[in-house]
């Protein structure tokens, strides 16, 4: 027997407590201290599995050619200049109140607020996929397009067949999805615009024997169009089948914005296809929208691993603790951090009205059941709690006060807060407040509120399994 077969137990301790010691002085750099807290107790209970697995997805961060990429990305002279015009002047009729939240989204994501805008809300499924499909019908000089899941169902097919019949009239049609989340249809979707002439892409492959592999936890999880720089669609509807999922249906919000706001979001896109394929475009018609065309101001706020701070995360505490009288927070996933339950509490115990809508409908169980472990301790500090019923409630939108809301694909919970790629609209019209309360109001008559007593006479079990998930909530 050689001296390593001899003393393999002992040389195998030594190794796990390398491991374990290492990663005490390692995991806690540039982490909140819960997802460091589960990092360690993954890494002591298993310290090889779990090194390898944080080798994998253990740093929330792009590798270092995404980074320096991002970094060095020649967003160009046109782009600047268009958002330089657009944000000429603060807008006049955003409250004195709600300025420094304005001046907190252009310190995050760089995009300052603009007026001049008109803004068109629409929360039937159906109707948005007309909306967008008409709109590329009229479209003259491109059609701009960023997905998280992009499916080669009747939706699908639906707006795919409306970019061909654009590309076909010499409309410039760019798509991007992402990798992980259209894996299913990704290769049939890409196959069939490329057909018809659209220039599609993959967001974010992973390909790990391939040269420059992106991770697979760290995903484009934006939803933005734009239409001859002039139309911009933002929210939380991908394009996919809302009843996509067996035995479920989604419920969603989408914004859809004129004015100056879209150079915003077409920066946005034109910087994301750039990190992926290079090409940095330009035209005269990218950025056509400079003029004003209504009194609604807004901004946009892009965030992601690409940046140094979770700028949604930062915005979402930031709107808690600068509410007056109510907050309401529309989420699919709720896994908030210590800060934003600190927030929420706080919220309340001033007196302010914080009420979640949540969906009893779940469409991932860790998720869920690390979700559901948040539940007592919200009811504990006084919130009111909304489980929407009969459909997937997929929107994500905030509403503070009378005047001010958000609207975008982010949710509420740490992988959107630190590892997704999202885009916010920022609102600051008491107008298009009242009309997301009143689509609040539809939730809130669709929704069961759940009370402290009916919480607690959950099953023991359940609890259990609860509890054990939100142990794992910051990997999740």
């Amino acid at each position: 027997m050689t001296y390593l077969e001899e003393h393999w137990g002992a040389f195998y301790l030594a190794i796990e407590w390398i491991i374990r010691l290492a990663m005490v002085l390692l995991v806690p750099l540039r982490r909140s201290p819960e997802a460091a807290r589960s990092w360690l107790l993954l890494l002591f209970f298993l310290p090889i599995p779990g090194l390898i697995l944080y080798i994998a997805i253990g740093r929330p961060r792009f590798p270092k050619w995404r980074r320096q990429r991002f970094a060095g990305n020649p967003r160009s002279g046109q782009a600047d200049a268009a958002l330089v015009a657009a944000a000429t002047g603060f807008p006049a009729n955003i409250d004195w109140g709600r300025r420094p939240v304005a001046q907190l989204v252009t310190n995050l994501g760089g995009m300052k607020a603009v007026g001049g805008n008109d803004l068109q809300l629409l929360y039937e499924y159906d109707d948005t996929v007309e909306s967008l499909c008409r709109d590329i019908g009229d479209a003259r000089d491109h059609v701009h397009l960023l997905v998280y899941i992009f499916a080669d169902d009747e939706v699908g097919t639906q707006v795919v067949e409306a970019l061909g019949r654009a590309a076909g009239r010499g409309v410039s049609c760019r798509v991007m999805i992402d990798a992980l989340g259209s894996r299913p249809w990704r290769s049939r979707v890409i196959a069939a615009m490329q057909a018809r002439g659209i220039d599609a892409r993959e967001v974010l492959p992973v390909r790990p024997l391939r040269w420059r592999p992106a991770r697979a936890d760290l995903r484009n999880h934006r939803k933005l169009t734009i239409i001859d720089g002039q139309i911009g669609y933002i929210g939380s509807q991908n394009i996919v089948a809302a009843d996509f999922r067996p035995g479920i249906r989604n419920q969603e919000l989408v914004a859809r914005a004129t004015g100056p706001i879209v150079a915003q979001l077409q920066s946005v896109f034109l910087s994301d296809w750039y990190l992926e394929t290079e090409q940095q475009l330009a035209g005269d018609a990218l950025f056509s929208a400079a003029r004003q065309g209504g009194d609604v101001p807004l901004q946009l706020l892009p965030s992601g691993p690409d940046y140094p701070v979770s700028g949604s995360e930062r915005l979402t505490v930031e709107l808690i603790y600068g509410a007056r009288e109510r907050v309401v927070i529309t989420t699919p996933y709720f896994i908030p951090d210590e800060g934003l339950i600190e927030a929420i509490q706080s919220a309340v115990l001033r007196g302010v009205d914080v009420r979640l809508i949540v969906s009893l409908v779940q469409d991932q169980l860790l998720v869920g059941l690390a979700q559901r472990s948040f539940y007592a301790e919200m009811l504990r500090a006084g919130v009111r709690l909304f489980l929407y019923e009969d459909r997937l409630l997929h929107a994500k939108h905030i509403t503070v006060d009378d005047d001010l809301a958000t609207v975008g694909s982010s949710n509420v919970d740490i992988r959107s807060f630190t590892l997704n790629a999202e885009a916010n609209l920022v609102i600051y019209a008491p107008g298009e407040v009242r009309r997301i309360r009143a689509v609040e109001e539809r939730y809130f008559a669709g929704s069961r509120e759940l009370t402290p007593e009916d919480w607690a006479g959950r099953p023991f079990m359940r609890k259990i399994a609860e509890n054990l998930a939100r142990l794992i909530s910051p990997l999740l």
